[in-house]
């Protein structure tokens, strides 16, 4: 019997842009240290060109300097775009951090609800989807798509939802058919058919590839991608196509 082999069925599989790319680590959980150049190390081995990097420090703990933190790294290597964090549980605060990255390369803004212990419902939620909206940034946001796609819809943003499950991959297609600007990550996509699916119902430009390294295993959504039954130019679009249009960077070189 063959060993499986992942690498073997990745294949030459390359993704120019994976848009779930975390530094540092959380203090209350085992797992890597998140150092930029171990992430950036990971990332390089698993064929993967550039990642959108967000910083749990600024998630966490500082958003300011969590979030200088990035934009350094980005200045120091091209591999990393930077995504801007702000805090749902300061809604004025945060705001004012969404008007200071919007005047600084960021072209998308991260959000923690269920670090930060936010609730879809709770005020701070749509206060910072309309803010980052009135400024033409992507939104990658974490938490439930069943609740959270409520206090993004109806102001034309643009927001990918990182935790997407396969189990509620129903309730984000009826959701996302009314609301052209609703993405969803393909981490949690792993039914045998969950890429399939948004594929035929919303078009494979719906999608955009996400690992969250280093806190999650990098090669699983690799995997699902290359095994998947998209065609080649709709995997192109999933493994970085769609997601530097959405962050205005243009086709990769």
């Amino acid at each position: 019997m063959t060993a499986f082999s992942a690498e073997r069925l990745i294949g030459d599989l390359a993704v120019t842009l994976d848009l779930d790319v975390l530094i540092g680590a959380y203090p209350d959980r085992d797992g890597p240290p998140g150092t930029p150049a171990t992430v950036l190390g990971t990332l390089a081995e698993h064929r993967v060109a550039a990642g959108a990097v967000a910083s749990l420090r600024a998630a966490l703990f500082d958003t300011a300097s969590g979030n200088d933190e990035v934009l350094a790294l980005a200045a120091e290597d091209a591999r990393v775009v930077p995504v801007g964090t702000v805090d749902l549980r300061d809604p004025i605060g945060a705001a004012a951090e969404i008007d200071r990255l919007a005047a600084a390369p960021v072209r998308a803004i991260r959000l923690f609800p269920d670090e930060q212990n936010v609730e879809a419902g709770f005020p701070s939620v749509r206060h910072v989807a309309r803010r980052a909206a009135a400024h033409g940034l992507a939104v990658l946001t974490g938490g439930d798509v069943r609740r959270f796609w409520r206090p993004f819809s109806g102001i034309g943003a643009t927001v990918v939802f990182l935790d997407t499950h396969f189990y509620h991959l129903g309730d984000f297609l009826v959701a996302a058919a009314d609301e052209p600007g609703f993405h969803t990550s393909t981490r949690l996509l792993n039914s045998p058919n969950a890429l399939e699916l948004v594929a035929s119902h919303l078009g494979a430009d719906r999608m955009v590839f996400g690992s969250r390294t280093p806190h999650a295993e990098t090669a699983v959504p690799l995997l699902r991608l290359a095994t998947g039954g998209l065609s080649p130019d709709a995997v192109a679009a999933v493994a970085g196509g769609t997601a530097r249009r959405l962050l205005g960077l243009g086709a990769a070189s």
